[in-house]
């Protein structure tokens, strides 16, 4: 793309938003980069819309000068996803962050993209209600959407696929459409909402989500165990599961990362060994009834050191120490960085890739605490590099690639929720084979100017 035309789409741009359309080092800066380890990349300008009509002028606009468009939430993704590789436009929407309508009755919201999740329960706070996908950070609802996030509820609630049931999307042309209804079900056409959940930004810009809503839980109890060994673990859960426990969370850290917690958070004082961290909703019968099966599926395999916590703040504090796993991996080897991998498997298989993905870490020599949502087959590999060392950084994504060919290998995938973006896109023709060509040929039909989100997630030629 020539400057010719991005100072002409600037200038078309300026008009239209005024001040909101930055070029100042410091937010060309902040919307450079998100959380993975991908080379930053300053866009050319940052657009903050606050309306469907503001968002349909800048596509029209980028679209009729071939400029590149970057949508961005809150820049929490992991994977690459908001780095503007080819310059552009970044379209920031955290100004549209209003939630529009919260139907009780009917268990359902409509928000703006900007909202972001914690926004979102505390106002539904005083309603009894509550939305369930939490992926650790407070991200905006349209990027989880974009991203298919999940995160620690999904065993019980589902991810944000399961989450979404209808979308108002700005298309690339300008377009404005919308996809499903507030209905609970269609069988009315191509499911179109979870044709744009996932599509990392690629296929449009998100500009209004309808969600689905849960009702708040009469009784909440959370606990950690420990085990000799991560197969303990795993088959507790594997059995949880096969019985029909109704498992909330259940997230499984292995030992080298209940050190990393126990330095980072020097009150915690749990056992270095295999954890699982749980949460268990329903009626006080219902709950204590959970927790006693469980407390038993847990003696059998070798299970000890439970510890409850049934008071608000106490759950509070697990959680946020598990929401703080990175930094407590982290802690192990200070002053280094971490590359963050993102597998699935079927969780009859998630112990022994584990174990092999642990050999591997060990192999290249690399410190890798082990984080998982073990109840779906999800887990995480920290793997600490230093980062003035190029050799380092080179080896972890060798492991990185193993690990994700191993995943393959157990019928898994290369990303159970952090999505794509530009680090993985090319693990995807050995994971979809000739499904990912027809991705291709939906992203040329909907976007034949390759002005979204280039470079992530499908290949143009």
């Amino acid at each position: 793309m020539s400057n010719a035309n991005i100072e002409a789409t600037i200038a078309v741009l300026r008009d239209v938003l005024g001040e909101r359309l930055s070029t100042g080092p410091s937010i060309l800066d902040q919307h450079s980069h998100d959380e993975a380890y991908t080379r930053p990349v300053l866009p050319d300008a940052v657009a903050f819309p606050e309306t469907t009509e503001e968002v349909s002028q800048i596509l029209k606009t980028c679209s009729q000068h071939g400029c590149p468009v970057i949508p961005y939430g809150i820049g929490s993704s992991l994977e690459g996803h908001i780095v503007p590789i080819h310059g552009g436009i970044t379209v920031d929407t955290s100004r549209m962050n209003k939630v529009l309508q919260v139907n009780e009755s009917d268990l359902d919201a409509v928000v703006e993209p900007g909202v972001t999740r914690v926004q979102l329960n505390e106002e539904l706070r005083a309603t009894g209600l509550m939305f369930t996908v939490d992926p650790g950070a407070d991200a905006t609802l349209g990027g989880m959407a974009a991203t298919r996030a999940s995160g620690t509820n999904t065993v019980r609630y589902g991810t944000m696929a399961d989450n979404v049931l209808a979308l108002e999307v700005v298309l690339p042309d300008g377009q404005i459409i919308e996809t499903g209804s507030r209905a609970r079900k269609s069988s009315s056409g191509y499911d179109l909402t979870h044709l744009f959940v996932g599509s990392e930004g690629t296929l449009g810009i998100i500009t209004k989500l309808t969600v689905k809503l849960r009702g708040q839980p009469e009784h909440v109890a959370a606990a950690t165990c420990a085990f000799p060994d991560i197969e303990s673990a795993v088959n507790t859960v594997i059995l949880a599961i096969q019985i029909g426990l109704p498992l909330a969370r259940v997230e499984l850290l292995d030992e080298l990362q209940m050190k990393g917690m126990n330095i980072y958070n020097p009150d915690m004082g749990l056992p270095e060994t295999p954890h699982l961290f749980l949460e268990f909703h329903g009626s006080e019968a219902g709950v204590a009834e959970q927790v006693e099966s469980f407390a038993a599926l847990v003696g059998e395999h070798g299970g000890s050191d439970f510890q409850w916590a049934t008071k608000t703040e106490d759950r509070n504090r697990l959680w946020q120490a598990r929401h703080n796993a990175y930094y407590a991996g982290r802690s192990l080897r200070p002053g280094a960085n971490g590359v963050v991998t993102d597998c699935c498997v079927p969780i009859s298989k998630l112990s022994e890739c584990l174990m092999r993905a642990k050999d591997l870490a060990a192999e290249l020599g690399f410190l890798a605490p082990i984080v998982g949502h073990v109840g779906d087959g999800n887990f995480h590999l920290l793997i600490l590099v230093d980062p003035e060392s190029d050799d380092e950084l080179g080896r972890a994504k060798d492991l990185v690639e193993a690990v994700n060919m191993l995943a393959l290998e157990f019928g898994g995938t290369v990303s159970g929720e952090h999505g794509i973006g530009a680090g993985k896109r090319k693990y995807l023709v050995q994971e979809h084979g000739a499904a990912y060509a027809l991705m291709g040929t939906l992203k040329k039909a909907i976007d034949p100017g390759n002005i979204m989100n280039p470079g992530k997630l499908v290949t143009l030629n």
